[in-house]
């Protein structure tokens, strides 16, 4: 339950109902559609955003050499990508964004857009809130805008809210924690990077306030779905609301600026608890759920089979 659900018996089920469909999943699995065996099938495309497009946005903010490996990658990508879409029957992206993104890429394929879910009960808290001031991140610490947001937020962020909430700790929940991740609890008060747990949820259970601090940001943030679900506000940066559902907004405050974001975290924490989870829990998340989200792609791949 980091940033993706396992989705293996809901794909599993798509593909008894659809067996001569090829479905990949991301631009990393769609090569696999060209290869001899399957390349005269039915092909769906689940892009989910478009990854070109991210490392564009990363080769922009990077110096040089990393800049120019960035580029080129997102040049490359992107030749694939619009092949991949042109090859597809359908391309599924996850907002409105990923699919006029997509649409520049590849304006002669067939793109629709197939939001995220969250499985809200799985996340629903099972005791009173612990009232301790933990704020919360989770996700893959591996993954270059995780990365970036997560040591902007405890280098520039982090020490404007513990001289103000002195006993507060900020604890980075996920795999593969960086060496620049790594760094941030032995230099920062009050931070610790946990690492890669079994399962996020008991995290977010007893956290105060989740952030989600992303300077880059793609689709939908599957962390601030998971945090709210779990009984948190979130505070998040302007890009990351770009992906998020506006059912979910009123439990996550935007902030820009460091100062901007300590002001917004420091507001959470100064909150009782119950009050905290109230906004959060107050959320009808039914509508956000995977088998809806997810019950689409079916005629998707139904479709794509009729028209082979």
């Amino acid at each position: 339950m980091l940033d993706a659900p396992d989705l293996s018996g809901t794909v599993a089920s798509l593909a008894l109902r659809s067996p001569d469909v090829v479905l990949g999943y991301c631009s990393g699995m769609a090569r696999f559609a060209f290869e001899p065996s399957l390349a005269a099938k039915p092909f769906v495309l689940d892009m989910v955003d478009v990854d070109s497009a991210k490392w564009a946005e990363m080769a922009r903010k990077e110096p040089f050499p990393k800049s120019w490996i960035y580029a080129r990658e997102a040049r490359v990508l992107r030749i694939f990508e619009a092949a991949a879409a042109r090859h597809a029957s359908t391309t599924m992206v996850v907002t409105e964004k990923e699919r006029q993104t997509m649409a520049t890429i590849a304006p002669e394929a067939n793109i629709t857009i197939v939001p995220n879910g969250v499985d809200a009960a799985m996340l629903r808290p099972p005791a009173p809130p612990a009232g301790e001031p933990v704020v919360v991140f989770c996700g893959v610490m591996n993954y270059a805008p995780n990365e970036e947001g997560v040591v902007w937020f405890a280098r520039e962020v982090w020490p404007l809210v513990i001289a103000r909430v002195s006993n507060a700790r900020f604890e980075v929940v996920g795999a593969s924690p960086t060496r620049a991740v790594q760094a941030l609890a032995g230099t920062i008060p009050g931070v610790t990077i946990v690492g890669a747990v079994p399962d996020v949820a008991p995290y977010l259970w007893k956290a105060a306030v989740s952030v989600a601090p992303l300077l880059t940001a793609r689709g939908v943030q599957n962390k601030v779905l998971e945090a709210v679900a779990a009984g948190l506000p979130t505070v998040v940066t302007p890009v990351v609301t770009e992906g998020l559902p506006a059912l979910v907004m009123p439990a996550c405050r935007v902030a820009t600026t460091a100062a901007a974001y300590s002001d917004a975290v420091v507001d959470y924490l100064h909150l009782d608890a119950g009050s905290r989870r109230a906004a959060a829990l107050a959320i009808d998340f039914e509508s956000l759920s995977w088998d809806r989200m997810l019950a689409p792609v079916y005629d998707i791949l139904e479709n794509a089979a009729r028209r082979a």
